[in-house]
């Protein structure tokens, strides 16, 4: 009995686990195979398939990633295979063919294969009647053909083929998914298919969302892509942005459709004009963004009627509105309205109290003319939640921010606030974003002030009159990815609280009064994260160890006391500012450096030869080396800097010529080679690859020859200077071609420079760089920097020159110097000279001038240095002219010259006499007794009269008084404003 029992249990327990393993599997064998045979046809690199296996524990299709299996029939009916963006960046997913497998899976509803790169799009995609979903978005097709069998799919409902670099000329097959209601062909290329519009979405009676965002390449034909008005009466949202579509093709069948539409987004096209007043019938409307068109004008009267309004963009625009009265016009839509974007226009009038808009999340007022002051309070509690006031002229004190309790972003800088700030943010725990930088703000802000704000990721406070004084003992709460400090007080002693912030990628504590050196846990604790260093403009000293850690960082230790040799630093370095300080040694540690930009070691103790290297550096922009002990001859390889906009190598000890090489640097503006050991002549080349110069910088070299005719082609050229140099020859007439020395104009000098800080976004830009040059006046050496594009110079001073002054130099009407001083120059001086009416610095000293001063040159009135002396000039210096403001100095040296104010007079002149000496006769002392006692009771009596006549009407009456001492205040005025003219006259003279 036993037996027969026990086999009984293992016949259940065996047909027990037969079932149990039946039940678990739910895939359909034949659909099984199909995905294995799909997957035989992809490279997945990335293991998106891994768990698709033929293996004995994967038998069950259903549970494989990205498979769904219906419950009721246990068919395929969902495939998801979508790859990902790995850092944002990197594509990651399926590559190869579709396989015609895919067919098998006939109870396909949901298909998702997007992010990946494919050979095509198969035409068996149409033979999945069952689709509803079809997502073809972001893909990578080698052929980028639609076939037009996917109009079979007459029960799909929302179809992506967005950002998928297919060009659609053939559109008529999507007129045949009328159960569309999901269209997406943003990104595709519709710039031949004009039948789109027409033909196709108007057949579409269910279609609720239209994406055709960035889609029309040629403008040319965008006025015939829109033109039809019976869309569907059920779109309800559409977005045809960056078409640079004008309005004439938008408005006309646009306001067709207010009766449906609720999110309409235009934004980056050419609505030239303004808003035109239609927009008030789209009296559903929720959301509307005109970004970027370029309008101009008001606000329509007609947004009044927005009650239902949750989001309205109308950044970079020219709008210009009063805010307070828009914000009173924008009234039915206060309890709806919750962003509210106006950056980048011409927005004026003062902050409104916006808390009164209950459902406000986002104001964006950024980079407008708004001034006066904030609300002395706010009405209520809001639930803002950022707040961007940034570039704007808003003044008065920084307000008690509690009230904004919900605030995570405040964005103030480069305002005029005044006050304190660690008080009002004390309560601010879901700040994240912090940005307060370039205002008036004062004070102490202490670790109280900053403890309850731990969700920061973003401080900037600098340039403000800020002290931070944190216990160096703190360890905030918060984890900071963006330190932005400079200009605040942190020294002298380096922040010790910083090492506790171990994930920042932009720390700036540049000027912060910082007096020792910088701890090692400080440069341990740099990470690839790190992107921006600034500790620039301190007392820092030291030596820097290797910094190899960090992803295309940006470097900025200037104007410190660094010693010791330049560290190794990562091979993607972006931007290396070392400037003003002492390290030494050579420079050889820079060979990684291939994608930097920006190279400065100016002003540091650099010794040794050049290292031949440079040919990697094919990004360089910026490459500043002057003010070292460099030797030797300039390598050849830096010819490599095909990119390269300013160089300056400037005081150092290098030697040979110039490399043919450098003809390859066709966007150089500007060189300075000067005060170096540099010889053979002038390259002609110069003037014909490096067309764009503008300064052209090679003093004290040893230069010889000839100055080639074609510098005469450099029509940007505004600085010229050869001067200390043993060039012979005459002066070129054609330098009357140098277009830029013939006009006054300013030139801004514009380059590559640092990185601009955006929020926690770092970027770089080109931003006015503060290029320097050196110019020589009056023997003496002035640097120019930020009035530099004011400067017109011509110097040819202290050579060989020899030959009269070309009278087509008079014709460079921009100049602002001439130095033709210290040559062999003869004849006479040109008698136009004074048609260089802008010219300030004139010096023809020490040639062999001869004849007169021509009468053109009084005419010179912004002239406030000139230096004649030392020539052979004769005749009289022209009297009452602008002549004779100069002192003898200007004219010494020319025995043959006379006049005021050399003490040679001229011949006729009148020799002024001693004055006749006073002879007294009798008289005078019968004069002397007018002087007597009675005389001075007399002057008494009246002075008395006179004080209290005067001082008593000002003690009794007020409007007497008020007079007089406003007389006296324009009296006191008017001799300040003559003294200080005549004051900054006679600097300017005797500074030249």
């Amino acid at each position: 009995m036993s037996l027969l029992v026990l086999f009984i249990y293992c016949i259940s327990l065996v047909y027990g686990l037969t079932n149990t393993g039946a039940a678990e599997t739910r895939c359909i064998e034949r659909e099984r195979r199909a995905l294995l045979q799909l997957k035989s046809g992809f490279l997945d690199g990335a293991g998106i398939l891994s768990s698709w296996s033929s293996h004995r524990s994967s038998l069950d299709c259903c549970l494989w990633k990205g498979v769904g299996c219906s419950n009721r029939t246990n068919h395929v009916i969902s495939l998801d295979l979508h790859g990902y963006w790995s850092s944002g960046v990197d594509k990651v997913g399926l590559r190869g063919q579709i396989h015609s497998s895919l067919i098998e899976l006939g109870h396909l509803n949901h298909l998702d294969l997007s992010i990946n790169t494919f050979i095509r799009i198969p035409e068996f995609i149409g033979s999945l009647r069952r689709l509803r979903y079809l997502n073809l978005s972001m893909i990578d097709f080698e052929v980028s053909k639609v076939p037009p069998q996917l109009g079979n799919l007459t029960y799909l409902q929302t179809f992506d083929l967005s950002n998928s670099y297919i060009t659609l000329k053939n559109t008529e097959w999507l007129s045949k998914l009328f159960s569309l209601e999901y269209l997406s062909l943003s990104g595709v290329d519709l710039s031949e298919s004009n039948n789109l519009v027409k033909n196709v979405i108007t057949r579409l009676p269910s279609l609720f969302e239209l994406q055709l965002d960035s889609c029309l390449q040629p403008k040319v034909r965008a006025n015939t892509f829109l033109t039809i008005t019976n869309f569907s009466k059920s779109l309800s949202i559409l977005d045809i942005s960056t078409n640079y579509l004008p309005s004439s093709s938008i408005y006309p069948w646009l306001f067709n459709f207010s009766c449906s539409l609720t999110n309409v987004d235009l934004s980056y096209n050419e609505l030239a004009g303004t808003i035109p007043e239609a927009f008030g019938t789209f009296t559903f409307l929720q959301n509307l963004d005109l970004t970027s068109n370029g309008i101009k004008g008001g606000i329509p009267r007609s947004f009044g009627n927005f009650s239902t309004l949750e989001s309205l963009y109308l950044s970079s625009n020219a709008l210009k509105e009063d805010l307070p009265s828009f914000f009173y016009l924008l009234g039915p839509a206060k309890k709806s309205i919750q962003v509210l974007e106006l950056s980048y226009n011409n927005i004026s009038g003062s902050l409104p109290d916006f808390t009164t808009f209950t459902a406000l999340k986002e104001l964006h007022l950024s980079d407008n003319e708004m001034k006066g002051n904030f609300p002395e309070r706010f009405e209520q509690i809001s639930n803002l939640v950022i707040l961007d006031l940034a570039d704007n002229q808003i003044s008065g004190l920084l307000p008690d921010l509690s009230p904004l309790s919900s605030l995570q972003e405040i964005h103030f800088e480069r305002n005029r606030l005044k006050g304190t700030l660690g008080e009002k943010i004390m309560q601010l725990s879901e700040l994240k974003y912090l940005g307060v930088s370039s205002n008036l703000l004062h004070g102490k802000i202490s670790e109280t002030h900053l403890a309850n704000l731990s969700h920061l990721v973003y401080l900037d406070l600098s340039n403000n009159s800020l002290v931070l004084e944190l216990d160096s003992d703190w360890s905030p709460t918060f984890s900071l990815d963006t330190i932005s400090l400079s200009s605040c007080k942190l020294g002298p002693s380096f922040p010790t609280w910083m090492r506790s912030q171990k994930n920042f990628s932009i720390i700036d504590i540049s000027n912060c009064q910082i007096n020792n050196s910088i701890p090692n846990w400080f440069w341990d604790q740099l990470t690839l994260r790190l992107r921006y260093l600034n500790v620039s403009f301190n007392n820092i000293h030291g030596t820097v160890p290797d910094l190899m850690y960090a992803e295309q960082p940006v470097f900025d230790l200037s104007s410190n006391n660094f010693s010791g040799p330049i560290p190794l630093f990562p091979f993607r370095t972006r931007a290396l500012i070392l400037n003003n300080n002492m390290f030494s040694g050579t420079v050889s540690s820079l060979w990684n450096l291939t994608d930097i930009f920006n190279l400065d070691l100016s002003s540091n103790q650099l010794t040794g030869e050049l290292p031949n290297f440079w040919m990697n550096f094919t990004h360089i922009y910026y490459f500043n080396l002057e003010n070292n002990n460099f030797t030797g001859r300039i390598p050849t390889s830096m010819g490599s800097f095909s990119n390269v906009f300013m160089l300056s190598m400037r005081r150092n000890r290098l030697n040979g010529e110039l490399p043919s090489s450098f003809k390859n640097w066709t966007n150089l503006n500007f060189l300075d080679l000067g005060e170096n050991n540099l010889s053979g002549s002038i390259p002609g080349w110069i003037g014909t690859s490096l067309s764009n110069l503008r300064v052209l910088s090679l003093p004290s070299n040893g230069f010889h020859g000839t100055i080639p005719t074609s510098l005469c082609r450099l029509e940007n050229l505004q600085i010229l200077d050869i001067s200390v140099n043993n060039i012979s020859g005459t002066i070129p007439r054609c330098f009357s071609h140098l277009q830029s020395m013939t006009e006054k104009k300013t030139v801004a000098f514009s380059g590559v420079h640092m990185i601009g800080l955006e929020r926690t976004r770092l970027y770089f830009s080109r931003a006015t760089y503060v290029f320097k040059a050196l110019l020589t006046w009056k023997r003496m050496k002035h640097e120019y920097s930020s009035t530099l594009g004011l400067v017109t110079s011509l110097d040819l001073s202290s050579n060989m020159f020899s030959g009269e002054i070309p009278d087509e130099i008079t014709n460079l009407l921009g100049l602002v110097a001439l130095n033709l001083s210290r040559n062999s120059l003869t004849w006479k001086i040109p008698q136009d000279i004074g048609k260089l009416r802008w010219l300030d610095f004139l010096d023809l000293s020490r040639n062999h001038l001869d004849g007169g001063i021509p009468a053109s040159l009084s005419q010179l009135t912004n002239l406030g240095v000139m230096d004649l002396s030392y020539n052979n000039l004769s005749g009289r210096i022209l009297t009452s002219t602008q002549l004779q403001s100069f002192d003898n100095s200007s004219y010494i040296g020319n025995p043959s010259l006379c006049g005021l104010p050399l003490s040679n007079p001229c011949p006729g002149d009148t020799v002024p006499q001693n004055p006749p000496t006073a002879v007294h006769t009798a008289n005078d002392g019968d004069q002397d007794k007018l002087i007597s006692r009675g005389f001075f009771i007399s002057l008494f009596i009246g002075l008395a009269f006179g004080f209290w006549g005067v001082y008593g009407t000002l003690i009794v009456s007020k409007s007497c008084r008020y007079a007089y001492f406003s007389f006296i205040s324009h009296v006191k005025d008017w001799i300040y404003v003559m003294v200080a003219v005549n004051y900054a006259r006679l600097k300017r003279r005797s500074w030249a």
